[in-house]
């Protein structure tokens, strides 16, 4: 069951909501309904992929899937997903109703994303909904319901499409054999791996010069620094022994963006 909740994504999205209600302001108690309202989500949303993809996965083969190897059985996982949702909808509210509506909205998103938009053109929109509206459900649940700067919004979007591209990414040619048709398939492994730097670069743009208070050193290293991963990215070549370095340089522009995205807390109230 552990396994069938994709706990990676769900561990390592409640840790950056709880670290961005910290860094925020929220105190303790509101940072721990951060972290309940979004992990419950997170774990509706990975054990409601397994269970859609429960047919597909077995036709592929897919041992790696709990569901597959028979580790666990369909309805476990569907009770499950059903029961985080359910938590999630109260805890969501918990903070608010304005930050409660913006992070199921968040939720939402993903659901429709594995109920097949990431099998459209449109597969990346869910990604940019849900991760541009975090900082809101931090911020609107804070005194005064403040909704978060623009540039939050549209750094958290970006950082979101760059997420989806970098996360697809190894799996492209998979997904293709499974008949998973979103943007990054339809592109290729190659065009997907020049794209996927362009908006993970331009969100630590944006978290560069959006905030008010800036460094001009810091600022200057962080755009030198991602620039180049951004460029490494690019040139070298996705197969043979250097094959995992453009992967491994768009998860370095990822934990940048979301390191600038952290560090910029305080400024977003």
């Amino acid at each position: 069951m552990a396994r069938a909740s994709h706990p990676e994504p769900a561990v390592t999205v409640t840790a950056l909501a709880t670290a961005l209600a910290a860094t925020s302001g929220r105190g303790p108690t509101g940072c721990a309904l951060v972290a309940a309202a979004v992990l419950t989500g997170q774990l509706s949303v990975g054990w409601s992929n397994d269970w859609i993809d429960r047919a597909r996965d077995a036709a592929a083969d897919r041992r790696d899937k709990p569901l597959v190897a028979g580790a666990s059985r369909p309805r476990a996982v569907a009770v499950a997903a059903g029961w985080a949702l359910g938590l999630c909808v109260p805890l969501s509210l918990a903070s608010g109703p304005a930050a409660g509506a913006a992070h199921l909205t968040c939720v939402a998103a993903a659901w429709a994303y594995n109920l097949g938009v990431k099998r459209t053109v449109l597969s990346w929109l869910p990604y940019a909904v849900a991760f541009g509206l975090l900082p809101a459900f931090v911020t609107l649940g804070l005194p005064g319901r403040p909704w978060p700067p623009v540039w939050a919004v549209t750094a958290g979007a970006l950082l979101g499409v760059g997420a989806h591209l970098t996360n697809v990414l190894p799996d492209i040619d998979a997904d293709l054999a499974a008949g998973v048709r979103g943007l990054p398939q339809r592109l290729g492994r190659c065009r997907t791996r020049y794209l996927a730097p362009v908006p993970l670069f331009a969100a630590s743009t944006v978290l560069v010069f959006g905030p008010p208070e800036r460094s001009a050193i810091s600022n200057t290293a962080t755009l030198t620094v991602t620039g180049a991963l951004a460029v490494t990215t690019a040139l070298l070549p996705d197969k043979g022994p250097r094959g995992r370095i453009p992967f491994l340089t768009t998860l370095a522009l990822a934990v940048t963006a979301v390191s600038l995205l952290l560090v910029r807390g305080r400024a977003l109230v």
